[in-house]
């Protein structure tokens, strides 16, 4: 695994809360421990489904080192450091480098709709030089369905022109293969980046570098299996027998709200209900919806 151009399975961690909604930090590193002995090449926590907009920029700095304090390598972790805040995501990218991790995924500022390349790359612009560290690696994060802000063509053009080596990756959470496979043919020096379980495999396919997606909570040993043997036809039905399995758990995360779904289904799994907690906008599922998900 390159720090240069991560390339494998890294999940999308979920966050673990304690009764009073704080970010628990025994059972997170439990679940980097497990997520990693399961075949994950990578954590990416502190994204989407590990509910990073809703924790404050001491919380997530708090998680991180606890993360590296529990043992876990800083090379294996891609924290996720873009807010709206300018200063605050200068912040969280110094602190992390400042662990030894050099990989960050970052969210355009999300604030602000209908901003224009112009801005988002003045954005990322200031962060790299405030930032102002050589061993800086970005994975931009393309999520428009809820930030509402693409990563666009040209602006990963203008910025892999004017900070080369720096934006190493994609990670492509809109959902569209075709949008993934046009970013490989685009771009070749990209590391791109499935946003979603069942896409990595036709991406791969077409040259892209892994997945970051929020399933691996559950079938990282499914998701590694795919990866490490694509490319073998003597093990064409076992990667489509694990396809098949990985598609089937996308599907029943997503029956019902997705984190929450997670939650539920990791608690199962671990036999430990404090897994189910989400923090306020997020919800649990009611008693009947997760009666209905671990019946699938």
């Amino acid at each position: 695994m390159s720090t240069l151009h991560p390339r494998g399975v890294y999940c999308a961690s979920l966050t673990p809360l304690t009764a009073d909604l704080a970010p628990d930090h025994a059972r997170f590193v439990a679940h980097c421990r497990w997520l990693l002995d399961d075949g994950c090449d990578g954590i990416a926590l502190l994204g989407t489904t590990g509910e990073a907009n809703s924790f404050s920029t001491g919380e997530r700095q708090d998680l991180l080192e606890a993360a590296i304090a529990g043992g876990i390598a800083p090379e294996r972790l891609l924290p996720g450091t873009g807010v709206t805040a300018l200063t605050e995501t200068v912040a969280l990218t110094r602190h992390a480098l400042s662990l030894g991790v050099t990989t960050v995924v970052m969210l355009p500022p999300f604030y602000y709709k209908g901003v224009s390349e112009d801005g988002l790359f003045a954005a990322y612009a200031e962060v790299v030089e405030r930032v102002a560290d050589a061993r800086l690696r970005i994975v931009l994060y393309h999520i428009p369905q809820m930030s509402a802000v693409p990563i666009t063509f040209p602006l990963i053009e203008r910025l892999c022109a004017r900070y080369p080596g720096v934006f190493t990756g994609i990670k492509d959470s809109a959902g569209d293969l075709s949008h993934m496979e046009a970013l490989v043919e685009r771009f070749p020096g990209l590391a791109v980046l499935a946003g979603a379980d069942p896409l990595m495999l036709p991406l791969l396919r077409k040259g892209g570098a892994g997945c970051i997606t929020a399933t691996s909570n559950l079938v990282a040993a499914d998701l590694a299996f795919v990866f490490r043997h694509v490319g073998d036809p003597a093990r064409a039905a076992q990667v489509e027998a694990a396809q098949a399995r990985i598609v089937a758990a996308r599907n029943r995360a997503s029956r019902f709200a997705q984190m929450a779904s997670l939650k539920v289904l990791l608690a199962a799994r671990t036999g430990d209900e404090g897994w189910r907690r989400l923090r306020p906008p997020l919800l649990p599922l009611t008693e009947q919806e997760a009666g209905a998900l671990l019946e699938m």
